[in-house]
């Protein structure tokens, strides 16, 4: 119950910041305005927009079965796109995505599927998602600087360096005990002088946590092609997620940019967003998409462009997976029902 009251806590602050971020973007230009240049896109590059989608879903769950495999877990190809699904959905709602893969974990010891291969599996995933998403932007604001505004680069530098210090941290739970026996004593330290209720028991969870992480560095130095592979199937993930915005970006009749160029402008918002704390980056993703690709579009076509661009990446995925999460939290119910 507790769990369910907090999905729904997270769910309505998701709804709230949407309904304000739409208040605004309406505010600026009128709803049947933006509707009436939405109609008039061209179909096919929507079609590929949402093909490039599908295809993100599809790399995030052929990444998690090639480690539980190889972990000699039994998963289907199906199986894994629904933990792919419930991955972005709680990761969609809950501030800084902390809600995806301890979800993903539950749903997947629910089919059987052991906690710490799971949590391996999610751990390696993660850290190819970091590597790729770093990489890719860096790259990108080399080439495209000038697109960015003052507050942008401010942005683009807090997401970096928080996406840097999140890959660092696992890299140093899983290769190095004297740093992370640092870190933990570091961070009791702190939860000491905030004077935290039930510290013993929050250690005692840390170091769990840990140890799992240190156990699995023997299984990625063992097996460096999965690894490999895992990041070159994330960098496929990446690049067709970031490719949306360059076929919306067609739908609407434009042609001045190439591919790569609109590409690379998608991976420094994605950068600059994803390092703060909202729920989906609800709001300053729709901001920083305005301040970025302004120089690309027209002033009446920039938010019609920014809604469609948004509800292919986003909206219309997280109520796919809203309602894969529903059908899956109605069967595990039974489940525990039927236990009991």
């Amino acid at each position: 119950m507790k769990r369910i009251k907090k999905i729904i806590l997270n769910f309505i602050l998701f709804i709230i910041l949407l309904i304000i971020t739409f208040h605004v973007i309406f505010k600026q230009q009128s709803i049947e305005e933006i509707m009436d240049t939405i109609k008039n896109v061209n179909g096919q590059f929507v079609l590929i927009a949402i093909g490039s989608m599908i295809i993100y879903v599809i790399c995030e769950a052929i990444n998690i079965r090639r480690t539980l495999i190889a972990l000699e877990e039994r998963i289907t190809i199906l199986s894994s796109i629904k933990y792919a699904l419930i991955g972005f959905f709680f990761s969609g709602i809950t501030p800084a995505a902390s809600g995806g893969q301890p979800m993903q974990v539950y749903y997947m010891y629910r089919d059987n599927i052991s906690v710490a291969n799971s949590t391996l599996a999610l751990l390696i995933n993660l850290s190819c998602t970091q590597i790729a998403t770093i990489s890719i932007a860096l790259i990108s604001v080399i080439f495209n600087y000038q697109f960015l505004n003052k507050l942008m680069v401010i942005l683009f530098i807090i997401g970096i360096l928080l996406n840097a210090s999140a890959l660092s941290l696992l890299l140093i739970a899983i290769f190095s005990k004297k740093l992370i026996n640092v870190l933990i004593n570091f961070v009791i330290k702190v939860m000491e002088k905030l004077r935290i209720k039930n510290i013993e028991e929050k250690i005692n969870k840390l170091e769990a946590e840990v140890a799992k992480y240190q156990n699995s560095s023997i299984y990625i130095k063992n097996n460096r092609t999965i690894i490999l592979k895992t990041v070159i199937t994330t960098f496929i993930q990446f690049i067709a997620f970031y490719s949306v915005s360059y076929w919306v970006y067609r739908s609407f009749g434009l042609n001045e940019y190439n591919i790569i160029k609109i590409l690379l402008l998608q991976a420094i918002l994605y950068a600059t967003v994803s390092g703060i704390p909202s729920p989906g980056s609800i709001g300053v993703t729709e901001g920083g998409y305005i301040a970025i690709f302004s120089y690309i579009y027209t002033s009446n076509m920039i938010n019609s462009a920014m809604l469609l661009n948004r509800a292919i990446n986003f909206y219309f995925l997280i109520i796919f997976s809203g309602i894969v999460t529903l059908i899956n939290i109605f069967k595990s119910q039974k489940m525990l029902k039927k236990e009991k």
